[in-house]
């Protein structure tokens, strides 16, 4: 017995070090999703972006997650876990490079193909991240490790307009993009001495057919979706795209629905449990993402602040996230999936009404109450919806639903800032450039109306749909299909 103690120390040791990599390496794809938000006028500037151009910059990066990252997950399984998050640290961190090489004076077109491409990066990484941290802990400490995984994450996601903000000002927009180098090396470095498992399949099929069906669906229903309010409404380019991307995506789900080796086991939302989880993260994300944008762009363009100030304009919001991710964690080891998340939803629903009710006065100190109580709520809901979503799937199939976890989490995200990007520049053109900032303020408001309706749709889904059941010990039961 004595004789496996040091192996059992040995062991215990490589999965807190593979706990920090992960962690590491998701906290830098959840902060470039923020990160370049303060940096936007400034970047606007020097690369000549367009309203939308703006938008992109956020977009095209969650858009690319969104429609890649489940093709990350069938490729982890594939060719195992650790190689396919080693081949997404490397291409993110080079892609981040080319960003931040973006030539002035017209390099919008520059800025969102490398954006993109990181985007293809993170989806390699996030789907098998999840799985590594799973697979590394048993059961009765899942709750925390994932809350520790989860929640530092949102804690950057959240913490991206401060970092923005200091570099942007002190050093320049594009040591933004440069700051991923030294983090994805120190992730790299990280795997190689924890060694996590990295157990492959090689029979594993991966249809390239069905990826591009679903890329090339979702990109055009979001193209549709974020150029509306430019190309309007009735324009054959904007019907035209929202109908083919439709008709791509149905075809894309009808198809993985039949296939024996689907790129994404769309058969897993007929599980109730595991989709209540899905519909709350996704709904989530809708709000959150588009909410960080628009805020910073507010806080710059209109309250005129300097992006170090925006950025820390930005610490109500994220020294709430901190304190309730680890409480979420917590919570959900005691007593499982609904207390937490439906308390937190509860919240974070009050939160962005009294945010949102702030907006119109141009006054950043009203704002700050309903910051506070929107963070505390979010923190509550991340890691346990992430952690009952895995647990609700056998070990073999953790992959694929990380994959789907993530697939709607980003799907979400970059719906989010497509549908309130657009209703925000249908109510005003110009955005936050216009010359009467009441008038961008107004358009920011009816946006963060959408979105403080979308909390409130997630609150009663949550209510309806998540389990009662409680995951404590073991391999997680099948739930049975929703009927």
């Amino acid at each position: 017995m004595s004789a496996l103690s040091p192996r059992r120390t040995r062991l215990a040791g490589n999965r807190w070090l593979t706990l920090l990599a992960m962690t590491g390496a998701l906290s830098m794809i959840m902060l470039d999703q923020t990160v370049v938000t303060v940096a936007l006028p400034s970047m606007t500037r020097d690369l000549g972006l367009s309203s939308s151009g703006q938008q992109w910059v956020v977009n095209a990066y969650v858009l690319a997650i969104a429609a890649c990252v489940a093709l990350g997950g069938k490729l982890g399984s594939r060719y195992g876990a650790v190689t396919c998050f080693r081949l997404g640290v490397t291409v993110f961190f080079v892609a981040s490079i080319f960003c931040g090489l973006a030539p002035g004076g017209g390099g919008e077109a520059w800025i969102l193909v490398a954006r993109a491409v990181q985007g293809l990066g993170a989806a390699l990484m996030m789907p098998v991240s999840a799985k590594i941290v799973m697979d590394a802990f048993p059961v009765s400490e899942r709750g925390r490790a994932m809350a520790v995984y989860a929640g530092v994450s949102q804690i950057f996601l959240a913490i991206g307009p401060l970092l923005g903000g200091a570099l942007t000002e002190w050093i320049s927009w594009r040591a933004v993009f440069w700051l991923n180098v030294p983090v994805g090396v120190a992730a790299l470095i990280l795997v190689a001495v924890a060694r996590p498992d990295d157990t492959r399949n090689g029979d594993e099929k991966v249809s390239m057919g069905a990826a591009v069906l679903l890329v090339t669906g979702l990109s055009l229903t979001v193209l549709g979706l974020q150029q509306g309010s430019t190309w309007h409404w009735t324009s054959v380019a904007t019907i035209g795209s929202l109908v083919a991307g439709l008709v791509l995506t149905t075809t894309f789900v009808v198809t993985q629905w039949r296939s024996a080796a689907p790129l994404v086991a769309v058969r897993m939302f007929a599980r109730r449990a595991f989709s209540a989880n899905l519909v709350t993260l996704g709904l989530v994300q809708f709000s959150l993402l588009s909410a960080i944008l628009f805020s910073t762009l507010y806080l710059q363009d209109l309250l005129h602040m300097s992006p170090m100030k925006a950025g820390l304009a930005s610490l109500p919001l994220i020294l709430p996230i901190t304190v309730a991710a680890q409480i979420g964690g917590r919570w959900y080891d005691r007593a499982g999936n609904r207390p937490p998340v439906i308390t937190g939803l509860a919240i974070a629903t009050v939160g962005m009404l009294c945010w949102t009710l702030a907006l119109p006065h141009l006054d950043y100190a009203a704002q700050v109450p309903g910051m506070i109580i929107t963070g505390f709520g979010l923190g509550l809901v991340f890691s346990p919806s992430n952690t009952d979503a895995l647990s609700r799937v056998s070990a073999d199939e953790r992959s694929q639903a990380s994959g789907i976890v993530q697939t709607i989490r980003q799907l979400g995200g970059t719906l989010g800032v497509a549908i309130i990007g657009s209703i925000v520049l249908g109510v005003e053109h110009q955005a936050t450039r216009t010359p009467i900032p009441q008038h961008a303020a107004d358009a920011i408001t009816v946006g963060f109306w959408l979105a403080t309706a979308v909390f409130a749709l997630a609150l009663v889904c949550a209510i309806a749909f998540l389990s009662k059941e409680r995951i404590t010990a073991g391999e997680a039961p099948v739930p049975e299909p929703a009927v």
